[in-house]
């Protein structure tokens, strides 16, 4: 009886997430092909190479931000404590001479305290994210100018194995790591009991309140999983510019978040997919690698990719609108966490 109930169920959500897929791939394709046509050099081995290497920072940093938005939250402050890790990590490297695996360790833990503080303050002061992560994010990039003097810190070979590809695969660890994150975060979000969490919250936090259970320390742990994500997201970007760079991770935000409802992730809460946001990463990075190839300048890039998010912002109040759902999104940036 419960197999006979729940075959429907699993087939409705076979039919709908292999269409998103399909949908996503389909806009990856078309993009592949105009700029293929539009430049001789882009459908290439090499450039296909470039992305795959290119892209670990933003993948990983795209996993935390959708599972922030999948509890109605939002970190903008992800950029920036991206810098603030690799800073730390370029501070160790180079004037601590410290090895590195205790380099690493530093990097992860200062993205994860940074996250914790965002989920604490978010939870305990019942302030909304969006304002805590804007603070956050002043402090994080200070924070990376403070430790560097301001200045790149140049590590070199000593982090460059794992941006480099490997002999054979042409493919970075770095790039494997990312893929084995978007892996572990597609089953924390549809596989455990705190996903489902994450989910509830989500569509209707009072409900989850009402019901028994504590949103507290989901919120929190999700900030602090976003956190350690930026953190992790720094240690792949010091590798692939060799250096530690307090400028590093400017405007990762907002590719994040672009690339995360393009995937189909609800700004408002309640609906999201890791690999749907790997998809929208795909996307993005393609995007803006055919458009340097055909030598758009950057204001083209920065305007086309601003229309993007906002196309696919559109598109996410078109679907709410046709499930019958309101799109208060200013709302549901600023509600608070009580």
């Amino acid at each position: 009886m419960t197999t006979t109930s729940s075959s429907p169920k699993r087939s409705a959500w076979w039919k709908g997430g292999s269409s998103n897929y399909l949908g996503l791939v389909a806009v990856l394709v078309a993009l592949v092909a105009i700029f293929s046509g539009l430049s001789e050099y882009f459908f290439s081995r090499l450039t296909f190479q470039t992305i795959a290497n290119q892209i670990p920072p933003l993948v990983v940093v795209s996993v935390g931000m959708t599972l922030v938005l999948a509890v109605a939250g939002i970190d903008l402050s992800v950029g920036s404590v991206l810098a603030f890790s690799s800073a730390v990590l370029g501070v160790v490297l180079v004037d601590g001479n410290g090895g590195l695996g205790l380099g690493i360790v530093a990097c992860l833990l200062v993205g994860l305290g940074c996250g914790v503080f965002n989920g604490w303050v978010s939870v305990r002061w019942a302030i909304p994210s969006f304002i805590v992560t804007l603070g956050m994010l002043e402090i994080a990039r200070g924070g990376a100018y403070l430790v560097t003097g301001s200045q790149t810190k140049y590590i070199g070979a000593t982090i460059a194995p794992l941006s480099a590809p490997v002999e054979g695969l042409g493919l970075s660890p770095a790039f494997f790591a990312a893929m084995v994150v978007v892996g572990t975060g597609h089953v924390l979000l549809t596989r455990t009991v705190f996903g489902r969490y994450m989910i509830a919250i989500g569509t209707n936090e009072q409900a989850v309140r009402l019901s028994g259970i504590d949103p507290r320390p989901v919120l929190v742990g999700v900030f602090a999983l976003a956190g350690l994500l930026s953190g992790l997201g720094g240690v792949f970007q010091t590798a692939y510019l060799e250096s530690a760079d307090p400028n590093a991770g400017l405007g990762m935000e907002l590719a994040a978040i672009a690339a995360v409802v393009i995937g189909g992730t609800s700004l408002m809460g309640g609906r999201a997919s890791v690999v749907n946001s790997f998809f929208g990463v795909l996307i993005i990075v393609v995007l803006q690698t055919g458009l340097a190839q055909i030598g758009a300048d950057e204001p083209t890039k920065r305007m086309i990719t601003g229309g993007v998010i906002i196309l696919a912002v559109i598109v996410d109040a078109y679907r709410h609108q046709m499930q019958g759902r309101p799109y208060p999104l200013l709302k549901r940036l600023l509600r608070r966490s009580s």
